[in-house]
């Protein structure tokens, strides 16, 4: 356990740094499309990816993590990653936090989703 915790960087993870999630070569294009996007300059992974408050945030690292290196380590993921419901519902309440002046500007914004048209601004592709 000790030797898999090292040798996958573990400790990164428990950071904000961007460069942990890029540790795995599945989610480097990602990473490189966040570093040529807009919220490169404002937003780490973890702005958008977990929720503000540190337990919940640690706790969606933890489940994240556990998906993401079995994911890894057995090589079940799909060549074009696709972001689970639940990581979906994290990331829009990320957006509508941040953004909540111009959310509460538009109307009808409440019915829609941010993703709906806004899917790849985190990650330029």
């Amino acid at each position: 356990g000790a030797y898999t915790f090292v040798s996958a960087r573990g400790g990164s993870y428990l950071t904000d740094a961007a460069a942990a999630c890029a540790n795995c070569h599945p989610m480097q294009p990602y990473h490189d499309g966040w570093v040529r996007g807009p919220h490169h300059a404002v937003a780490v992974c973890n702005d958008c990816h977990t929720p503000d408050h540190p337990a919940a945030k640690y706790l969606v690292k933890a489940l994240n993590g556990w998906h993401h290196s079995s994911a890894f380590t057995t090589g079940q993921y799909p060549d074009a990653i696709r972001i689970r419901e639940r990581s979906r519902e994290v990331v829009e309440g990320q957006c509508r936090r941040c953004h909540a002046d111009l959310v509460a500007s538009m109307p009808g914004a409440r019915e829609m989703s941010c993703l709906r048209c806004h899917d790849s601004v985190g990650h330029l592709r």
